[in-house]
């Protein structure tokens, strides 16, 4: 499927260009990852600016750096022929940004961090960019890289350390993506083909209340937590 800006993410409205722009942030997943770093962080002890920093880090690691990586890397080339050395440049630049921002806090108080951030490194070219043949483009890498190491690095960044809440956190994120990452998979799959449009529907709606209930629960989880 090499035109993608049906997606029920993308903007109905604007200019092609913008609408491809705004589709590669795939922002309901990378508002998914993004939350459970956020939950990581408020499993204990916590202050304001760490949380930000975390949801920086993996808004744009994730959001920007890999779903540009895999705009222009991956085998598929979801949303078509784009412009290499542009997209390469932002991920790259975002990525700088993310690093910058994560060596600050490893260095200042939580060298847990480094670890975390260079797994986070690897699966990040590896998935994307589908290398060593692509046996790290699967559901294992995608749940530990999206769903458990966020949750892990979150509390990291906080106390540098890992609690046994945050570990439960991180199980029920992994979980949760991998329901994300399975239904996603059937939905392109009937997406592509082009039938039984209801069953598309049905994947579709699941996609808008798993991205709806985890944005509602960090917001009520950092109410609750305040």
């Amino acid at each position: 499927m090499q035109d993608r800006t049906s997606e029920w993410f993308v903007p109905k409205i604007g200019p092609r260009n913008f609408r491809i722009g705004v589709g590669i942030l795939f922002l309901p997943y990378t508002s998914i990852v993004t939350c459970f770093a956020i939950w990581g962080s408020l499993g204990g002890t916590f202050v304001l600016d760490r949380i930000i920093a975390i949801g920086v880090i993996y808004f744009l690691a994730v959001g920007v750096s890999a779903h540009c990586l895999d705009a222009v890397g991956g085998k598929t080339k979801p949303w078509g022929n784009l412009p290499r050395k542009k997209i390469l440049s932002v991920a790259l630049s975002s990525l700088a940004i993310v690093f910058a921002i994560g060596i600050y806090y490893a260095f200042l108080d939580s060298p847990l961090l480094i670890p975390i951030g260079i797994v986070e490194g690897f699966f990040l070219f590896a998935y994307n960019l589908e290398l060593f043949g692509g046996k790290f483009h699967n559901n294992i890498s995608t749940i530990i890289s999206w769903g458990i190491l966020p949750v892990l690095a979150g509390s990291v960044i906080q106390t540098n350390s890992i609690s046994v809440e945050t570990m439960l956190l991180s199980i029920i994120s992994a979980s949760i993506t991998y329901v994300l990452i399975t239904t996603s998979r059937k939905y392109k799959h009937l997406k592509r083909e082009e039938i039984d449009s209801e069953r598309i529907k049905n994947k579709e709606r699941i996609l808008k209340l798993i991205t709806l209930c985890v944005i509602v629960a960090t917001v009520s989880f950092f109410i609750v937590q305040i």
